[in-house]
């Protein structure tokens, strides 16, 4: 395969990858089956994945920086599998569960303006890290697919030009991910 095709292949996939979490997350096609019981077990889940990611992704660079190519390799093949598990997971939670307002202590679906009072600034710190974790999250899947290519074809020179970007904003995302779960759990209503 040419370079030119896996690019068009990796630009199609993120393209198509940000379009199915869009119209699934912002619920562009309605539910028409029952919430089952078990998406409610999700969010922890998720928690649980990007936890797992942000320690296998350290991991990955103690490994490289011990010249263990094939436990780097290994490694990091685990954590975009789980990645990929935690995007599914995530994708159905944000289809089928109504959403959670930060701040909503009374799980009404209204932030008012005692609850905000109430929460008081730590609500601009939690959607910092909200808005900067999806928006680095969808910027860094081309980065991943592309740093995994160069790795996998031993393009090494390459690959590390790549992962100087990719690896600081994908464990920022799989670490913030945790972050965004603990901040906003306490108002799930589920």
């Amino acid at each position: 395969m040419s370079d030119k095709f896996i690019l068009r292949a990796i630009t199609a996939v993120s393209i198509l990858v940000f379009v199915l979490v869009l119209v699934l997350n912002r619920k562009l096609i309605p539910v028409t089956i029952p919430t089952p019981s078990y998406i409610y077990f999700f969010p922890k889940l998720n928690a649980i994945i990007n936890g797992c990611c942000t320690v296998l992704l350290l991991l990955s660079l103690y490994f490289i920086s011990r010249k263990n190519v094939l436990m780097h390799k290994r490694i990091n093949i685990l954590t975009f599998c789980l990645s990929a598990l935690f995007l599914i997971s995530y994708v159905v939670f944000h289809y089928f569960a109504p959403e959670t307002k930060f701040g909503d202590i009374n799980g009404d679906g209204v932030v008012s303006a005692n609850e905000k009072l109430l929460t008081g600034n730590i609500r601009y710190i939690y959607y910092f890290v909200l808005i900067t974790h999806i928006v680095l999250a969808a910027a860094v899947l081309p980065l991943i697919l592309l740093s995994f290519f160069r790795g996998l074809k031993m393009q090494v020179g390459r690959h590390k030009k790549l992962v100087r970007w990719s690896y600081p904003v994908w464990l920022y995302v799989t670490t913030s991910g945790v972050i965004v779960y603990l901040m906003i759990s306490p108002y799930y209503n589920f």
